[in-house]
Protein backbone atom coordinates (compact mmCIF):
# COMPACT_ATOMS: atom_id res chain seq x y z
CA UNK A 1 0.00 0.00 0.00
CA UNK A 2 1.75 2.82 -1.12
CA UNK A 3 2.35 5.71 1.52
CA UNK A 4 -0.11 8.90 1.66
CA UNK A 5 2.11 12.29 0.51
CA UNK A 6 1.93 14.95 3.50
CA UNK A 7 0.98 18.27 1.77
CA UNK A 8 2.95 20.65 2.58
CA UNK A 9 3.21 22.45 5.75
CA UNK A 10 2.36 26.48 6.10
CA UNK A 11 4.41 28.24 8.61
CA UNK A 12 3.62 31.55 9.71
CA UNK A 13 5.95 33.64 12.00
CA UNK A 14 4.29 35.90 13.97
CA UNK A 15 6.14 38.97 15.89
CA UNK A 16 3.62 39.54 19.35
CA UNK A 17 3.49 42.58 21.53
CA UNK A 18 4.78 40.64 25.10
CA UNK A 19 1.97 41.94 26.81
CA UNK A 20 -1.08 41.07 24.17
CA UNK A 21 -2.88 37.99 24.85
CA UNK A 22 -5.54 38.99 21.99
CA UNK A 23 -3.76 38.51 18.74
CA UNK A 24 -2.93 34.45 19.11
CA UNK A 25 -6.17 32.98 19.90
CA UNK A 26 -7.80 34.99 17.49
CA UNK A 27 -5.12 34.64 15.10
CA UNK A 28 -5.41 30.59 15.51
CA UNK A 29 -9.00 30.83 14.97
CA UNK A 30 -8.71 32.98 11.87
CA UNK A 31 -6.69 30.01 10.16
CA UNK A 32 -8.23 26.73 12.27
CA UNK A 33 -9.79 25.85 9.00
CA UNK A 34 -6.90 25.53 7.31
CA UNK A 35 -5.63 22.56 8.19
CA UNK A 36 -2.11 22.87 6.48
CA UNK A 37 -1.65 26.12 7.89
CA UNK A 38 -0.30 26.68 11.35
CA UNK A 39 0.72 30.12 13.37
CA UNK A 40 3.87 30.48 15.26
CA UNK A 41 4.70 33.28 17.84
CA UNK A 42 7.59 35.49 19.04
CA UNK A 43 7.37 38.04 21.66
CA UNK A 44 8.87 41.06 22.54
CA UNK A 45 8.26 43.45 25.11
CA UNK A 46 6.18 46.48 24.62
CA UNK A 47 3.80 47.36 27.36
CA UNK A 48 3.16 50.90 26.98
CA UNK A 49 1.57 52.57 24.03
CA UNK A 50 2.83 56.30 24.07
CA UNK A 51 5.36 59.40 22.23
CA UNK A 52 7.76 59.28 25.85
CA UNK A 53 10.83 58.32 24.93
CA UNK A 54 10.93 54.78 26.96
CA UNK A 55 7.87 53.75 25.23
CA UNK A 56 9.02 54.88 22.07
CA UNK A 57 12.08 53.01 22.70
CA UNK A 58 10.37 49.39 22.90
CA UNK A 59 10.22 49.81 19.12
CA UNK A 60 13.35 49.49 18.76
CA UNK A 61 14.79 47.25 15.49
CA UNK A 62 17.16 45.27 17.65
CA UNK A 63 14.96 43.89 19.65
CA UNK A 64 12.43 43.01 17.12
CA UNK A 65 15.12 41.42 14.92
CA UNK A 66 15.82 39.10 17.79
CA UNK A 67 12.70 37.92 18.09
CA UNK A 68 12.78 37.49 13.96
CA UNK A 69 15.71 35.68 14.12
CA UNK A 70 14.13 33.29 16.79
CA UNK A 71 11.21 32.44 14.67
CA UNK A 72 13.44 32.02 11.89
CA UNK A 73 14.75 28.88 13.47
CA UNK A 74 11.55 27.69 12.90
CA UNK A 75 11.59 27.94 9.01
CA UNK A 76 8.46 29.44 8.89
CA UNK A 77 7.03 31.01 5.22
CA UNK A 78 6.65 34.41 6.36
CA UNK A 79 7.65 36.96 9.20
CA UNK A 80 4.83 39.19 10.36
CA UNK A 81 4.79 42.46 13.04
CA UNK A 82 1.61 42.00 14.07
CA UNK A 83 1.61 45.67 15.30
CA UNK A 84 0.38 49.09 14.47
CA UNK A 85 3.61 50.84 16.00
CA UNK A 86 4.10 52.66 12.52
CA UNK A 87 1.06 54.29 13.11
CA UNK A 88 2.42 56.99 15.20
CA UNK A 89 6.13 56.57 14.25
CA UNK A 90 5.59 56.52 10.41
CA UNK A 91 5.35 54.14 7.92
CA UNK A 92 8.58 53.93 6.32
CA UNK A 93 9.58 52.19 9.82
CA UNK A 94 7.89 48.99 9.18
CA UNK A 95 9.00 49.24 6.20
CA UNK A 96 12.36 49.88 6.96
CA UNK A 97 11.67 46.84 9.62
CA UNK A 98 10.80 44.82 7.01
CA UNK A 99 13.98 44.74 5.02
CA UNK A 100 15.87 44.25 7.76
CA UNK A 101 14.09 41.08 8.74
CA UNK A 102 14.64 39.78 5.17
CA UNK A 103 18.02 40.61 5.26
CA UNK A 104 18.54 38.82 8.72
CA UNK A 105 16.81 35.74 7.87
CA UNK A 106 16.06 35.30 4.42
CA UNK A 107 12.52 35.18 4.55
CA UNK A 108 9.87 37.60 3.46
CA UNK A 109 8.09 39.89 5.98
CA UNK A 110 5.32 42.32 6.71
CA UNK A 111 3.18 43.72 9.00
CA UNK A 112 -0.49 44.53 10.52
CA UNK A 113 -0.17 48.54 9.07
CA UNK A 114 1.65 47.62 5.61
CA UNK A 115 -1.25 45.34 5.09
CA UNK A 116 -3.81 47.74 6.10
CA UNK A 117 -1.94 50.55 3.87
CA UNK A 118 -2.02 48.15 0.62
CA UNK A 119 -6.05 47.64 1.48
CA UNK A 120 -6.79 50.60 1.49
CA UNK A 121 -4.95 51.72 -1.84
CA UNK A 122 -6.12 48.64 -3.57
CA UNK A 123 -10.42 49.22 -2.35
CA UNK A 124 -9.80 52.79 -3.73
CA UNK A 125 -10.74 53.89 -0.07
CA UNK A 126 -11.97 57.75 0.07
CA UNK A 127 -13.24 58.49 3.90
CA UNK A 128 -11.14 56.57 6.21
CA UNK A 129 -13.12 55.65 9.40
CA UNK A 130 -10.33 55.09 12.49
CA UNK A 131 -11.11 53.28 15.60
CA UNK A 132 -8.30 52.54 18.42
CA UNK A 133 -7.37 52.43 22.04
CA UNK A 134 -5.22 55.31 22.31
CA UNK A 135 -4.21 58.32 23.62
CA UNK A 136 -5.15 62.04 22.04
CA UNK A 137 -1.57 62.55 21.03
CA UNK A 138 -0.95 59.09 19.50
CA UNK A 139 -3.96 59.29 17.92
CA UNK A 140 -3.06 62.54 16.22
CA UNK A 141 -0.11 61.21 14.94
CA UNK A 142 -1.78 57.88 13.50
CA UNK A 143 -3.95 60.74 11.82
CA UNK A 144 -1.29 63.07 10.56
CA UNK A 145 0.36 60.22 8.79
CA UNK A 146 -2.86 59.07 7.42
CA UNK A 147 -3.53 62.27 5.91
CA UNK A 148 -0.03 62.37 4.37
CA UNK A 149 -0.46 59.03 2.63
CA UNK A 150 -3.55 60.24 1.17
CA UNK A 151 -6.15 58.88 3.13
CA UNK A 152 -7.33 61.61 5.43
CA UNK A 153 -9.31 60.38 8.12
CA UNK A 154 -13.25 61.27 7.92
CA UNK A 155 -14.26 60.44 11.04
CA UNK A 156 -12.83 59.00 14.38
CA UNK A 157 -12.96 57.47 17.83
CA UNK A 158 -10.54 56.56 20.70
CA UNK A 159 -10.33 55.43 23.95
CA UNK A 160 -7.38 57.45 25.19
CA UNK A 161 -5.32 54.31 26.95
CA UNK A 162 -1.84 53.40 27.13
CA UNK A 163 -1.43 50.50 28.57
CA UNK A 164 -0.96 47.62 25.94
CA UNK A 165 -2.79 45.08 28.24
CA UNK A 166 -5.84 47.11 29.12
CA UNK A 167 -6.83 47.26 25.68
CA UNK A 168 -7.51 43.26 25.73
CA UNK A 169 -10.42 44.12 28.17
CA UNK A 170 -12.32 46.58 26.07
CA UNK A 171 -16.01 44.87 25.88
CA UNK A 172 -17.63 44.23 22.48
CA UNK A 173 -20.44 46.39 23.48
CA UNK A 174 -17.99 49.55 23.77
CA UNK A 175 -16.34 48.86 20.36
CA UNK A 176 -19.35 48.41 18.83
CA UNK A 177 -20.75 51.94 19.94
CA UNK A 178 -17.16 53.80 18.52
CA UNK A 179 -17.45 51.35 15.14
CA UNK A 180 -21.30 52.74 14.64
CA UNK A 181 -20.15 56.91 15.62
CA UNK A 182 -16.94 56.51 12.66
CA UNK A 183 -19.52 54.83 10.45
CA UNK A 184 -22.20 57.28 11.23
CA UNK A 185 -20.30 60.22 10.13
CA UNK A 186 -19.66 58.77 6.59
CA UNK A 187 -16.72 56.82 6.73
CA UNK A 188 -16.54 54.44 3.45
CA UNK A 189 -14.18 52.06 5.03
CA UNK A 190 -13.32 51.67 8.87
CA UNK A 191 -9.82 50.40 10.28
CA UNK A 192 -9.80 48.97 13.56
CA UNK A 193 -6.12 49.78 14.67
CA UNK A 194 -4.49 47.60 17.03
CA UNK A 195 -3.96 44.15 17.62
CA UNK A 196 -4.79 43.66 21.26
CA UNK A 197 -8.60 44.74 20.85
CA UNK A 198 -11.25 41.99 20.43
CA UNK A 199 -12.65 43.76 17.22
CA UNK A 200 -11.50 40.40 14.86
CA UNK A 201 -14.83 38.03 16.42
CA UNK A 202 -17.31 41.17 15.64
CA UNK A 203 -15.85 42.31 11.93
CA UNK A 204 -18.59 40.07 9.84
CA UNK A 205 -21.41 41.27 12.42
CA UNK A 206 -20.28 44.47 11.63
CA UNK A 207 -19.65 45.02 8.05
CA UNK A 208 -23.27 43.54 7.92
CA UNK A 209 -25.13 45.95 10.18
CA UNK A 210 -22.72 49.19 8.94
CA UNK A 211 -23.04 48.50 5.37
CA UNK A 212 -18.91 49.26 5.09
CA UNK A 213 -15.94 47.16 5.12
CA UNK A 214 -14.15 46.92 8.32
CA UNK A 215 -10.57 46.27 8.56
CA UNK A 216 -9.11 44.70 11.78
CA UNK A 217 -5.24 44.87 11.84
CA UNK A 218 -4.68 41.48 13.15
CA UNK A 219 -7.01 40.25 10.14
CA UNK A 220 -4.91 42.44 7.67
CA UNK A 221 -1.42 40.68 8.65
CA UNK A 222 -2.78 37.12 8.83
CA UNK A 223 -4.41 38.21 4.84
CA UNK A 224 -1.21 39.44 4.09
CA UNK A 225 0.54 36.43 5.23
CA UNK A 226 -1.51 33.99 3.68
CA UNK A 227 -0.86 35.31 0.26
CA UNK A 228 3.11 36.08 0.98
CA UNK A 229 2.74 32.22 1.50
CA UNK A 230 0.87 31.53 -1.62
CA UNK A 231 -2.23 30.55 0.41
CA UNK A 232 -5.49 31.28 -0.92
CA UNK A 233 -6.75 34.02 1.37
CA UNK A 234 -10.34 33.24 0.53
CA UNK A 235 -10.12 30.51 2.40
CA UNK A 236 -10.77 31.79 5.29
CA UNK A 237 -14.17 31.98 6.04
CA UNK A 238 -16.60 33.99 8.89
CA UNK A 239 -13.93 37.01 9.45
CA UNK A 240 -15.00 39.27 7.45
CA UNK A 241 -15.44 40.69 3.58
CA UNK A 242 -11.47 41.33 3.51
CA UNK A 243 -10.52 37.51 2.81
CA UNK A 244 -12.76 37.03 0.28
CA UNK A 245 -12.34 40.84 -1.67
CA UNK A 246 -8.53 40.65 -2.43
CA UNK A 247 -6.49 38.11 -3.93
CA UNK A 248 -3.10 38.34 -5.35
Amino acid sequence: MAETETPRRVLLGMLTPSSNTVLEPVTQAMVAGLPEVSAHFARFRVTEIALSPGALAQFDDSEILRAAELLGHARVDVIAWNGTSSGWLGFEADERLCRRITEATGIPATTSMLALNEILRRTGVQRLGLVTPYTDDVQSRILANYAALGFPCAAERHLGLSENFAFSEVGAGRLRDLARAVAGEGADALAVVCTNLRAAPLVEAMEAELGLPVYDTIATVVWKSLVLAGVDPARVEGWGRLFGALRD
